[in-house]
């Protein structure tokens, strides 16, 4: 089986790339919910609401 590496456009987007890489590996590595996130983000030095993650 070949796997292929999917090409993600961030083009557009109010944050970068690597903030919301971040948010989307704690999101599929962990269960937290949006507010844990929200809490997780600024330890990391990346100020979000849980509005802006959803």
């Amino acid at each position: 089986m070949s796997w292929k590496r999917m090409a993600v456009d961030f083009k557009g987007t109010h944050f970068p790339k690597s903030v919301m890489l971040h948010a989307v590996f704690f999101n599929v590595r962990y269960p937290v919910s949006y507010r844990d996130h929200e809490e997780i983000l600024p330890e990391r030095g990346i100020n979000v609401t849980h509005a802006t993650l959803n």
